[in-house]
Order: structure tokens, then C-alpha cells, then sequence
């Protein structure tokens, strides 16, 4: 039996092809070292649009396993709970917004987010310590989780600050970790 011979134009025209077409593009979301399915899976959704508070008077409510996009005011126009863990960068406008959340359940929850923003929370007028965060260059679905032990049936305060966009989405969830 003959092979068939091809002619090297042919040939040619195959290999180049294969060098000139690019690798398949990485997820940069799937780059999180935990467990965010259902982060990801809310951040597929439709966002429930909120305009943020300027005061904690004003924070709208957000439920658990939501996905919403606050809508944000200039920074020096929102009036913070307790002064952010973190100053805003020095050069152009950042925005800013706050909202409440009240969890039934004692434990640790997340915040994602999908923008690169300063989250604090604040429980009982003090600052809650973040336990973890992770972030994701790339990745808006969400770019930024963090993790906060908060406390069942008490309001809590969260508070988005430094922020180059005026809108923010964001979902708490409980995390994968605290129900096993």
C-alpha cells in the first residue's frame, strides 16, 4: 500500500496554521485556590440593582446568597460608619457606598466582589477583623472574596470603599468551610 504524498505547499499551510492559532484562553477566575462555585454560580446571575447609602441610616438591606450592584457616591460624599481600615489612593475621584446585613446564623461568611474595592465590616460600632481574602487579577466573577466571622441576628455595616467605578457588584455567602 502507497502513503499518499503531500505536496509540501499543503504541508506548509497545515503547520503554519497550527503555530499562528493561540492556545485556549486560561480562566483567570479558576485560579482561586478555594472553593467559590457558588460565588461563581451568583455572579452568572442578574444583579439586583441598589443605590448604596451614604450613611449607615441609609444602607440599603442585603440578604445572604444574592448577587446585587450597588450603585456608589463619590467618596467624600458618603459619611463611613467607622473610619475605613484602608485610605483610598491619593490621585483621582474614588467612590464609595455602604449597605447592612443581618445573618441568622453565627459564622464565617464572604463578600465577593467584583471589583477591585476595600470591604470593612463593622459589628457593634467596632471593625471586624477580615479571617482571609483572595483575589483574582483578570477576574471579575467575582475578583476579590473575603472572609468575616460575623455574628448571628446583630445589624452589621458594610462599608465599600476606594473603588475606581461607581457601581459594585456583591454576594455574602456562608463559607464552604464553616458548614463541613
Amino acid at each position: 500500500m502507497r502513503c499518499p504524498i503531500i505536496p509540501p505547499a499543503l504541508l506548509f499551510l497545515g503547520f503554519s496554521v497550527a503555530i499562528a492559532s493561540p492556545p485556549p484562553a486560561e480562566d483567570p477566575c479558576a485560579a482561586f485556590t478555594w472553593d467559590v462555585t457558588h460565588e461563581r454560580t451568583l455572579f452568572r446571575q442578574e444583579a439586583q440593582n441598589l443605590p448604596a447609602g451614604n450613611a449607615a441610616a441609609a444602607a440599603p438591606d442585603l440578604a445572604t446568597d444574592r448577587l446585587y450592584q450597588l450603585q456608589l457616591r463619590a467618596q467624600t460624599e458618603v459619611a463611613f460608619a467607622t473610619q475605613p481600615d484602608k485610605k483610598p489612593p491619593d490621585e483621582g475621584k474614588t467612590y464609595a457606598g455602604l449597605a447592612s446585613l443581618t445573618v441568622a446564623t453565627a459564622g464565617v461568611y464572604r463578600i465577593a466582589l467584583d471589583q477591585a474595592f476595600w470591604v470593612d465590616v463593622i459589628a457593634d460600632d467596632s471593625l471586624v477583623q477580615a479571617r482571609d481574602f483572595q483575589g483574582r487579577p483578570g477576574c471579575n466573577a467575582p475578583h476579590k472574596i473575603v472572609e468575616f466571622l460575623l455574628p448571628a441576628g446583630k445589624p452589621i455595616t458594610l462599608q465599600f470603599s476606594g473603588g475606581r467605578v461607581s457601581t459594585v457588584r456583591v454576594s455574602v455567602t456562608r463559607s464552604p468551610a464553616a458548614t463541613s
